[in-house]
């Protein structure tokens, strides 16, 4: 009876009775926005900083990728025998090869005088590296000694180098005390271990870092016929090479960095416990809302139940009025969490957008946050007795 007479008059009555108290719902909504925007900033710096480790490796042009196995990330890759990937040349699945020389060096501002970590790779420019068809003229130019490619994207304490190349001014600086000229730009963005970048020939890389044993390279790239099995190539590289180099498709060599900054940091851990943090703030909050919502409407409650409403419709009303917290709570926070993500990649370069996947994750944390509170603010309801409240 109850169920139809409410479904015949249409009474919103969770909604009336959440603006019933403006002030009370503003403060419900303002603090399931906020538990809203920490969850997505929290995921999102996550999730950021996992893809902007990763961001060289998706350029490579290659199918498989041998690495030493004394390599544990980006920041502390070894060397391994290059002549492991010239023997990979024997499968007849293997189309082509890119050996790579990648260390961290230290490069110093041309402006300030000061130096900074940058990531550098040293290939023989004659060979295929990334898939942006772009840089194939441009690394010709790294056939004379102590030319260097700069990637323009690196953050702005590398100098003011993009804007004088383009001035038409000669750019030249110094890498681990060595006199390097900027021969170009070329643009690949930061990575979470690299605030910087830049690209030259093996001859030089050698030059810069003479240290680095004759025949040892820190990643080879390994190129396949169109038809070819990678997984397949995978295996069968793994019996015919010595266990003195790891091998890896492609995906498997950007699992294996992301996987370094997720179990072998504290990062991973941190941004997931804030994110849980924010989770638990607005259970709380909303579960207060609820709470006060159904004890200051307990009389109403019980003269309904006293008049032969079922209490399953009673608690319906309860969850109606989760899901619109959850619902109105959420929009304020996807569209801050929007105009936040713009400003970090604007200040950070970090790859930090938002996506469906974590836009998804989060309303349904929230809904999970909401619907969870009201069910605990229903314990009220269920326990209130008619003849002890009159």
């Amino acid at each position: 009876m109850s169920g139809g007479f409410w479904s015949n008059r249409g009474i919103p009555l969770a909604s009336l009775m959440l603006i019933r108290q403006p002030v009370r719902l503003a403060v419900a909504l303002a603090g399931i926005s906020f538990a809203g925007i920490l969850m997505f900033m929290q995921l999102g710096f996550r999730d950021g900083l996992f893809d902007a480790s990763v961001t060289v490796h998706r350029l490579f042009d290659t199918d498989i990728v041998l690495i030493s196995p004394r390599s544990t990330s980006s920041v502390s890759m070894a060397g391994f025998p290059k002549r492991r990937l010239v023997q990979a040349m024997a499968l007849p699945e293997v189309e082509g090869i890119t050996p790579v020389n990648w260390n961290l060096l230290l490069w110093r501002n041309p402006e300030t005088r000061g130096t900074r970590s940058i990531l550098a790779l040293g290939f023989e420019p004659g060979d295929p590296l990334f898939t942006d068809a772009t840089l194939a003229p441009k690394a010709k130019q790294l056939t004379q000694k102590g030319r260097v490619l700069f990637d323009e994207r690196s953050r702005p304490e590398f100098g003011p180098v993009a804007e004088w190349f383009r001035e038409g001014r000669v750019v030249e600086s110094e890498i681990a005390g060595k006199r390097v000229r900027v021969a170009g730009l070329i643009e690949l963005g930061t990575s979470f271990g690299a605030d910087g970048n830049l690209l030259t020939s093996s001859e030089t890389f050698r030059e810069l870092l003479p240290n680095t044993p004759p025949g040892s390279i820190e990643v080879g790239l390994i190129r396949l016929n169109a038809d070819a099995d990678a997984e397949e190539v995978v295996m069968r590289l793994k019996t015919l090479l010595p266990d003195d180099v790891t091998v890896l498709t492609k995906q498997g060599f950007i699992d294996f960095e992301q996987n370094y900054w997720k179990t072998g940091t504290s990062i991973g851990f941190i941004f997931t416990l804030g994110a849980a943090m924010g989770f638990v703030v607005g259970c709380v909050i909303v579960y207060q809302v609820l709470y006060s919502d159904v004890s200051d409407h307990l009389p109403e409650y019980a003269t309904l139940m006293a008049m032969g409403y079922r209490l399953f419709n009673l608690l319906g009303v309860v969850v109606r009025e989760g899901l619109l917290l959850a619902l109105f709570g959420y929009l304020p926070a996807y569209a801050a969490g929007q105009g936040l993500y713009l400003l970090v990649r604007n200040a950070t370069q970090l790859p930090v957008a938002m996506d469906f996947s974590r836009a998804f994750t989060v309303f349904t944390m929230i809904l999970i946050m909401c619907m969870a509170s009201a069910g605990l603010a229903m314990r009220r309801l269920v326990d209130a007795d008619p003849a002890e409240i009159f």
